[in-house]
């Protein structure tokens, strides 16, 4: 955590929001606790993507590249640039991977990210591997990487980022407090609990970062990340939406049945083959864990105010790729999940064994909702390769 100091804003900031105005619980306890915090360390982890080049991140961060990154030393870049080859042959993103794994010891500063390096078996793997999050493949990826990523991060510390970052990030406490302004009414762990069917945590902590836009990231625990120049209805869609990863077992049965049935769809096959692999969700098991979270957040904002039209939300948003949110949106409005709620792993199931899943009835439910005909559904020309 940030010591509070006049360019350093340390934000550990509760706050207790009461349920949405007409729900039928109003009068019990509010469910969801807030918190908004800085951190340099995940600052510098997250200013991998700009420093890799590539447009998908360095569009957001034209001067602070022309300012730091000559300042970097060149076997720093180096490490980078080989960092960020294994991510792309292995279709991952580099630093949402790394803020993952690294959130599970002390990420303030880059000393302490440099001190979990040291020993990478005792201050990471025991929290790793005790979450959904574990497998020994993505432990031996990270494994192979840590001493590329200790070369990359004393770069930056001898560069002077912490310094830097600290000039950029000081409007953060005044941010804090119109969070707090206009979250105070905000109950999102109660929406939440009613579409998965399970009890969840009250935490939310906010890490209101520089360097992460365009992501919105999930860390361990219910701790996210989000952009501090982010708008209160991104900050709403980052807790709504990564609270939910994962909505449930995504190596249960019922996650096996649905994404063998999406795995046979031509239509997503496609857009796996067209879309830029930086947008992230490379493969069939990734679009269904992160296209079932957005019809629930999308559910979820809109009951609290926070909303845009589901067409315009999935027509922009990473080329058009996310048919299957659309899809699923369309099936549980038509059902009245949103209002009615339940467990939404049970209804996946239901769904998928009365065909809902198939490419036809699929295919016609996003229809419905993007408002376009079924074989405009994904068009590769509008996609960035």
């Amino acid at each position: 955590m940030n010591r509070r100091s006049a360019t350093t804003a340390l934000m550990t900031l509760p706050l207790f929001a009461s349920l949405p105005a007409g729900a039928a619980a109003a009068a019990a306890p509010p469910r969801t606790a807030w918190s908004f915090r800085t951190s340099e360390g995940l600052d510098a982890i997250a200013f991998l993507g700009p420093l890799s080049g590539k447009a998908f991140y360095a569009r957001y961060y034209a001067q602070e590249l022309q300012d730091f990154r000559p300042r970097i030393a060149p076997a720093a870049l180096d490490a980078l640039t080989s960092l960020v080859e294994a991510a792309d042959a292995d279709g991952y993103l580099l630093w949402p991977r790394l803020s993952l794994i690294l959130s599970g010891g002390r990420s303030d500063t880059i000393d302490d990210l440099l001190a979990s390096l040291d020993d990478v078996g005792r201050t990471l793997r025991p929290r790793l591997e005790a979450s959904v999050y574990w497998s020994a493949a993505l432990w031996g990826q990270f494994e192979s990487m840590v001493e590329r990523l200790r070369l990359l991060l004393q770069g930056l510390k001898a560069a002077g980022f912490a310094a830097y970052r600290r000039g950029l990030i000081a409007p953060a406490e005044a941010r804090a407090e119109e969070l707090l302004r206009s979250f105070a009414p905000v109950d999102i762990i109660s929406e939440q609990e009613r579409l998965v069917g399970r009890t969840l945590e009250r935490e939310i902590e906010m890490n209101l970062l520089w360097f992460c836009r365009p992501h919105g990231v999930k860390l361990q625990g219910q701790r996210f990340i989000a952009a501090v120049q982010a708008s209160d209805a991104t900050i709403a869609l980052t807790a709504a939406h990564e609270v939910l990863h994962p909505p449930f077992d995504m190596r249960g049965a019922v996650a096996r049945r649905c994404i063998a049935q999406l795995a046979a769809d031509p239509l997503l096959q496609r857009i796996l083959a067209e879309k830029s692999r930086d947008s992230g969700y490379n493969s069939i098991e990734g679009i269904f864990e992160e296209d079932t979270v957005q019809a629930l957040d999308q559910i979820i904002l809109e009951r609290l105010g926070y909303g845009q039209p589901p067409a315009q939300r999935w027509a922009d948003s990473d080329e058009g790729m996310h048919v299957f949110a659309a899809a699923l949106y369309g099936m549980l409005k038509a059902d009245r999940f949103d209002q009615r709620g339940g467990n939404i792993e049970a209804w996946l199931d239901r769904a998928q064994a009365r065909g809902q899943l198939a490419p036809a009835a699929l295919h016609a439910a996003a229809a419905a909702v993007l408002g376009r005909a079924v074989d405009r559904l994904w068009t590769p020309s509008a996609a960035t390769r």
